[in-house]
């Protein structure tokens, strides 16, 4: 009996070490994502389209014995990753600028909740991915229009912060405005139905309802000249532990990113299909010149707005103390770009401008502050434009129906569609493009000139 005992306790035992053993060889990883915030695609929606992730942990894998599991979580904005973070529940984030010193500061808080800024996605060094919108029909002209009124905004996020930010600058304070705590989808519904004046939103809403012809842009975060960015948190607990895991997870966005940068189009449908964002504002952002540069160093640029930001969030309360030294943490893009990664750091131009030869002007695109694209219907590849001008000429005698035209903004560059833009013709009869009426207006304060329609600058472009 005393043998049978022993029998049963050493089995009991294997049993107990092979369950341990199966238990650590599984490793589980959770990514909290914003699927439509399409300038994080490359850690969210286009990284899990590619499946670029899974593939190397799996090859990641088959070195180590482990077995990995992803799980993909998909949020409106950053508050509820950082929740989740705190919780334990998130291992890896990605979030706008605001919401990533927010994360910051909150997860600083709690000893075992730290987290590391670990790298960028995509940014926009004059901060035009946020911006506010108004119904098309408002009397709003200007954003000191706005005071007063109601303006809807996800509170913390990135659009927030630009346009609370944007509203001190012309002295319009807190207490000047009513600002309603809501999410995006739930402010743009506001704003077509006028239960809001205006909507403070960061990308891809602001150009989905311009685009959609339910709302018209009244202020373009460029005026702020404040970079704006998102980037990638992880929990520092998790790292410590999987550090292979992070930096598999960064390899895969560098390929996520060369991959956009690559296939441009093809990109932006996929994330189109994604996320059911017309392929046309995806476009907007993520194509070839577009608003959004991608890449993944953190550059200095970028820091430096969070530097500035972050005295901002505390003055209107919206993060307490925050060590940015101990929150920014690049070491693991080191690792994974090697000596590069110094030449990387200091590169801050859009890898992927538009080029080509413009048929319609003769001339190869050589200037990406003047360049833009004309995308015809049926047609999966752009026509590049060298000017302004010249995109209008190709429009004028497109011999087919325009899908999509793309301009940059004389003053600021912003990208923005040629169709919603501004146009002033100077005294010079030349035709310049703004993203808003109030940029055309700077403008023509100190150039003679005058607004005209966008159908009126094709028909003068014949």
């Amino acid at each position: 009996m005393k043998a049978v005992r022993i029998l049963l306790a050493a089995a009991l035992l294997a049993a107990g070490c092979t369950a341990n053993a199966s238990t650590s060889n599984d490793v589980d990883v959770v990514i909290g994502y914003q699927s439509k915030t399409i300038n994080t695609v490359t850690a969210g929606t286009l990284l899990r389209s590619l499946g670029y992730f899974e593939q190397r942990l799996a090859d990641l894998g088959k070195r180590d014995g482990k077995r990995y599991h992803v799980t993909w979580q998909d949020y409106s904005t950053g508050a509820p990753i950082t929740a989740q973070m705190v919780a334990g529940k998130i291992d890896i984030g990605s979030m706008g600028d605001y919401p990533l010193l927010i994360n910051g500061s909150r997860t600083q808080e709690f000893g075992d909740g730290r987290t590391k800024l670990i790298a960028a996605t995509g940014y926009n060094l004059l901060g035009a991915l946020n911006m506010v919108v108004v119904p098309p029909n408002s009397p709003a002209h200007t954003l000191a229009d706005l005071r007063g009124k109601k303006i809807s905004a996800s509170i913390g996020s990135a659009g927030h912060g630009t346009t609370v930010h944007a509203l001190q600058n012309i002295g319009i304070g807190p207490d000047d405005v009513h600002l309603q705590n809501q999410a995006p989808a739930v402010g743009a519904s506001g704003l077509l139905s006028g239960s809001v004046d205006a909507l403070g939103q960061f990308v891809a809403w602001p150009g989905q309802l311009v685009f959609a012809n339910q709302a018209r842009l009244l202020y373009d975060g460029s005026a702020l000249n404040l970079p704006t960015w998102h980037g990638v948190v992880v929990r520092e607990s998790y790292a410590d532990t999987h550090h292979d895991v992070v930096t598999e997870f960064l390899r895969a966005q560098r390929d996520a990113t060369d991959y956009l940068h690559a296939h441009p189009m093809d990109a932006a449908l996929k994330v189109a299909s994604a996320t059911k964002l017309p392929a046309e504002v995806v476009y907007l952002y993520n194509g070839a010149g577009g608003m959004v540069t991608f890449d993944l160093p953190l550059k200095r640029p970028l820091i430096g707005a969070l530097e500035t930001d972050a005295p901002f969030l505390r003055s209107i309360g919206n993060i307490k103390r925050l060590d940015l030294g101990a929150f920014v943490d690049d070491r693991y893009l080191r690792e994974i770009y090697g000596p590069a990664y110094g030449a990387a750091v200091s590169i801050v131009d859009n890898p992927s401008p538009v080029t080509g030869f413009d048929t319609t002007c003769s001339r190869s695109v050589t200037d990406p502050h003047t360049a833009g694209e004309l995308w015809l219907s049926g047609e999966t590849a752009t026509h590049p434009a060298a000017t302004p001008s010249c995109l209008l000429k190709a429009v004028a005698h497109a011999g087919k129906p325009v899908r999509a035209a793309y301009v940059p903004d004389a003053a600021t560059g912003t990208r923005w569609f040629a169709d919603k833009a501004v146009w002033v013709r100077d005294a010079d009869g030349a035709l310049l493009p703004f993203t808003t009426e109030d940029g055309a207006r700077a403008h023509l304060a100190g150039h003679p000139g005058a607004i005209v329609s966008y159908a009126q600058a094709v028909e003068e472009s014949r």
